[in-house]
């Protein structure tokens, strides 16, 4: 008993002096966090009110918006913009809206997604096991790649797509996102498939495992991070894209993004505000809905290391 009680004074004044020894240090912590807090605050509202006039206005009518009370309330909830933005909108000569460049951008998010995918994976998976006499040359070759601008390879492709006879049409478009986007995603599933201890694949290839067995039944199981986090970026990254979809793509074959762009009113030829704004959203819907169906495995995948220099 005696033990006991002569420990616990001293464990407490061991204790007492660490809340007085520092207030100057935890006073700057506490101003640190304070300063952090409104800087996000701030950051929060110049992010936040944006989106409340584009939400808001989408549901005014034009009569209301002339006015120039851009932050309030619509005073009648109309969902015309709505329907407006959806069927009746006139993109360059055609009359139907987004919905024509909706199924054109399923059209070519599916075989993109499919496509760059597969092929990135398999690539990458063979540079990540097969260390042979040219694999940094290549691997060096990759990463230039990724950072060439479009603009300065666009007309090569232009010419390439228009002798293999699929310029204008929804195949081009497809084509395209997926030769651009293999260089970057072969870089990350290497350096994911790198990190697989070598014992997996190496037990397997003395059981005489073929490559595309080793791949199927042991690497693409344990891939789970790194496609989720690929998928999201592809959906997001195909999904908003303009500048190829306007390039490559007919009037039959025109994407979501180009029928936003080219949005103008039939009869008068001015700005429908709230049209406009309408259609902005529901271009968004798509790619936002699949990170809120799937974010929580994104960052997942990034705390797992998917991503990784």
């Amino acid at each position: 008993m005696s033990d006991i009680a002569t420990v616990r004074p001293s464990v407490a004044a061991a204790e007492a002096p660490v809340e007085v020894m520092f207030p100057r240090a935890k006073k700057r912590i506490k101003g640190r966090s304070i300063a952090v807090l409104v800087f996000l605050s701030m950051a929060a509202l110049f992010f936040c009110v944006p989106l409340y006039v584009l939400v808001v206005t989408s549901f005014k009518s034009m009569d209301q918006i002339r006015e120039g009370a851009i932050f309030s309330l619509p005073r009648e909830w109309t969902i015309e913009p709505w329907i407006y933005a959806w069927s009746q909108a006139c993109s360059g000569i055609t009359c139907t809206g987004l919905r024509g460049g909706f199924w054109n951008s399923v059209a070519i998010l599916f075989p993109s997604l499919i496509a760059s995918i597969s092929l990135s994976a398999v690539t990458g998976y063979a540079l990540a096991l097969w260390n042979v006499r040219w694999t940094g040359a290549f691997l060096f070759l990759l990463f230039l790649c990724a950072f060439v601008p479009f603009q300065i390879i666009m007309y090569p492709l232009i010419v390439i797509t228009v002798g293999m006879g699929i310029y204008g049409s929804l195949w081009a478009v497809a084509f395209i996102h997926t030769v651009l986007s293999m260089p970057v995603l072969t870089l990350i599933f290497r350096n994911y498939y790198k990190d697989i201890p070598a014992d997996l694949t190496k037990a397997a290839i003395m059981d005489s495992g073929s490559f595309w067995q080793i791949f199927i039944e042991i690497i693409l199981p344990m891939s789970g991070n790194i496609l989720i986090v690929v998928l999201i970026m592809q959906v997001t990254h195909i999904w908003n894209d303009y500048l190829i979809g306007v390039t490559f793509g007919g009037l039959g074959a025109a994407p979501m993004t180009v029928n936003l762009a080219n949005m103008v009113t039939v009869s008068t030829g001015t700005v429908a505000y709230n049209a406009n704004m309408a259609a902005a959203l529901l271009t968004a819907i798509p790619p936002l809905f699949i990170y809120f169906l799937l974010g929580k495995f994104f960052v997942q995948g990034i705390s797992a290391g998917a991503i990784k220099g």
